[in-house]
């Protein structure tokens, strides 16, 4: 049975390419998703992917996540910093959650420095562009190993 991981994205993620491409380049996030799905496979992981803009979407998506994935990434986006339904229904997963941001969220804008899913994750890697993704795989991968 393969190891299901699921990669949560949330608002403005779907305008990479075109968004502030000094701080979050030229990579859209399907070319993101491909590389992930392909890096997930070398890693013996299937990866499943969702974005939405919408708080309750994502929500929902992620009180299902555990129906069939052992394991959550998340961007969050904004809601990162301002989402307290987000980090409750994180919190309700019994499966292991990473915080995944392009940028390093701490050399940002103050109001960046506050997150709530890093209440609920085992982790946060930030600061490495779309290879913090890749990053934050490979450590999913470790902790399902161990």
């Amino acid at each position: 049975m393969p190891v299901r991981i699921l990669l949560v994205n949330g608002p403005n993620l779907n305008t990479l390419g075109t968004r502030e491409p000094d701080i979050y380049g030229s990579e859209t996030l399907a070319d993101i998703e491909a590389k992930c799905k392909k890096t997930a496979e070398s890693l013996g992981l299937t990866l499943d992917t969702f974005q939405s803009n919408h708080e309750g979407e994502l929500v929902t998506k992620i009180q299902e996540a555990a129906k069939q994935h052992q394991g959550l990434l998340i961007n969050a986006g904004a809601y990162t910093h301002t989402s307290i339904a987000v980090m409750d229904a994180l919190l309700t997963l019994k499966i292991p959650v990473i915080e995944v941001h392009m940028s390093n969220i701490f050399r940002r804008e103050s109001f960046r420095h506050e997150s709530y899913i890093s209440k609920a994750a085992k982790g946060i890697i930030c600061g490495f562009g779309s290879d913090s993704y890749l990053l934050a795989l490979q450590a999913m991968a470790n902790l399902l190993k161990a």
